[in-house]
């Protein structure tokens, strides 16, 4: 298959040529990535099972991971769901176009490999133009997880989407870098009390300025609880070389860099900038300050594929605060890890 490129204006509108035909695409049942504020998604008809089979052909993903519907305008969510809660429509209010994802009661429209055959549907408005844009001119509601091969960390940049699927998807449209860097908070609204199934770009905190109450669901850490969020279930974000994350004073990663080393492994650091002026190490990419996680948050995918297992044996990576975006960040990371070390 060939997989075309295309690259839009800075200002993309319905009628720009491109656009059409990565919408023409989709309504043929393709399949088209595409940009949004958090990660690059990988589109097909969400209400069309065999379109959306051929984004999990395309991923080597399985098939029983849901995947999140993404909208221009809240119309489309009537269409997909029982109901929309009043809790619901506050978030909508405040946070779309936004990376906020919400669980509702799914009416069946939707396919069931979209709702991995769950009563309950994950729904965003992404805020892109480009994105909707396209969800515009394609007049269609888009499933679209992150453009990658499964279990690889997400895409920020064209370039990544094509370094993973090029010849296994119809098109690409390049509209730079994204700007949050981590997917989307999921949050179920379907409980009594709202429950984050995934960290993301609204926070905990976000979230508790317009309810009274959010809870983080036992099923983030839960091993044999079936999945009803995206990102709950096997392995992501994963580099190429196994990443070991350290949790720790700077001392103690110090200490672990060098034993590693005098042992006898080729180590490649992730780090904040704090840390990775202490190091005096060949290979070291800082991921941004301790004192701004939503850089952190940003360069994170970004340098999570930099490192090539050709160049090194192993990646020792920071920990950072667990609040906040730090949360997301965290999360994708211990998601990442194949072994955590924590300073005793």
């Amino acid at each position: 298959m060939i997989t075309k490129l295309w690259k839009p204006s800075a200002q993309p509108k319905e009628s720009d040529v491109s656009i059409q035909e990565a919408a023409n695409l989709l309504r043929e049942q393709q399949v088209v990535a595409f940009p949004t504020e958090t990660v690059y998604g990988l589109g097909a008809d969400a209400t069309n099972e065999s379109a959306v089979k051929r984004i999990f052909e395309a991923k080597g993903r399985p098939s029983d991971n849901p995947l999140i519907v993404h909208v221009a305008s809240i119309r489309e969510v009537e269409d997909l769901v029982t109901h929309i809660p009043q809790v619901a429509r506050k978030l909508m209010e405040r946070f779309w176009p936004g990376p906020l994802t919400l669980i509702l009661e799914s009416n069946g429209t939707a396919s069931k490999n979209v709702t991995a055959g769950l009563k309950t549907v994950a729904i965003r408005m992404p805020d892109h133009a480009l994105a909707l844009a396209l969800l515009k001119a394609a007049e269609l509601p888009l499933a679209a997880p992150s453009a990658n091969r499964s279990g690889r960390p997400s895409p920020t940049k064209a370039e990544h989407v094509r370094q993973d699927l090029e010849g296994r998807i119809a098109g690409i449209l390049d509209g730079g870098p994204t700007g949050v860097g981590v997917e989307s908070t999921v949050l179920d609204c379907t409980s009594e009390i709202p429950a984050i199934l995934r960290p993301g770009g609204i926070t905990k905190e976000d979230l508790e300025e317009v309810l009274p109450e959010v809870k983080i669901d036992p099923a983030l850490t839960g091993k044999d609880t079936p999945p009803v969020s995206p990102g709950m279930k096997y392995t992501h974000y994963a580099p190429e070389s196994p990443l070991w994350l350290i949790k720790g004073e700077d001392e103690f990663f110090r200490n672990q860099l060098h034993e590693l080393q005098e042992e006898g492994y080729r180590i490649g650091v992730i780090a904040s900038n704090e840390l990775a002026e202490k190091l005096h190490h060949d290979f070291v990419l800082p991921c941004g300050s301790r004192e701004n996680l939503t850089e952190v948050a940003n360069r994170l995918y970004e340098v999570l594929r930099e490192y090539k297992k050709s160049d090194i044996d192993l990646i020792l990576c920071e920990s950072f605060p667990n609040y906040g975006v730090g949360a997301a960040v965290m999360n994708r990371l211990t998601k990442a890890s194949v072994k955590i070390i924590e300073q005793p």
